[in-house]
């Protein structure tokens, strides 16, 4: 995972944290907020709190590195920019596809086949249904929020297909682990503020 957080305003590239020191700071942190959260919900939101304010900073250290002084405006424009150069900068590769709902107008999909944070935390029994994706979708949300563009982000576990997805030779792309047999989906729906005033813009 890109170390782009907390380096400053150093211009450098090719610093980063060692997928093992990821893994265990990762690991550390779901088990410092499960210890405090009374349900899987509560848990999964004290993630995504935790991954918003990152996304917060996230949004201007890419900026900066970029050099993009010009504000996203459109709503795809946005979540182009959050599945190619958010997640270059975050984990070195651009998300897999970005979907758009085709029953909800205010819904999108940012899906990645091998996501770091629930490759390197195993869900105990009696938390079968978290989802340890919680902290990317606030991650998500934080660069969205950052950029004007209100939305609710979740993520999910959804399975891979037979055939949907070839995994690179050697397996994980990441780690070199067999290919996953689920994906992590993150739904993005916006506010109806933000709906309205894209359609606006299209006049």
């Amino acid at each position: 995972m890109q170390h782009y957080v907390n380096r400053g305003g150093s211009s450098s590239e090719g610093s980063a944290v060692s997928l093992s020191a990821f893994a265990y700071v990762y690991s550390e942190l779901v088990q410092y907020h499960q210890g405090r959260a009374a349900s899987i919900s509560e848990l999964e939101r004290r993630l995504e709190s935790a991954g918003y304010g990152v996304g917060l900073k996230v949004l201007e250290l890419v900026a900066y590195r970029t050099k993009e002084t010009k504000r996203e405006t459109r709503l795809m424009s946005i979540l182009h920019f959050v599945s190619s150069s958010v997640w270059k900068a975050l984990f070195g590769k651009s998300a897999d596809s970005l979907e758009r709902s085709i029953d909800h107008a205010d819904e999108f999909m940012i899906v990645d086949y091998e996501p770091i944070t629930s490759t390197f935390v195993s869900v105990p029994p009696d938390l079968g249904q978290l989802s340890a994706d919680a902290y990317v979708s606030g991650i998500i949300a934080g660069v969205l929020d950052g950029a004007g563009f209100s939305a609710r982000v979740t993520a999910h576990s959804v399975n891979v297909e037979e055939g949907e997805y070839a995994k690179p030779q050697g397996g994980n792309v990441v780690t070199g682990l067999p290919a996953r047999k689920d994906k992590a989906v993150f739904l993005v729906k916006f506010s109806q503020e933000v709906l309205a005033r894209d359609a606006a813009l299209e006049r």
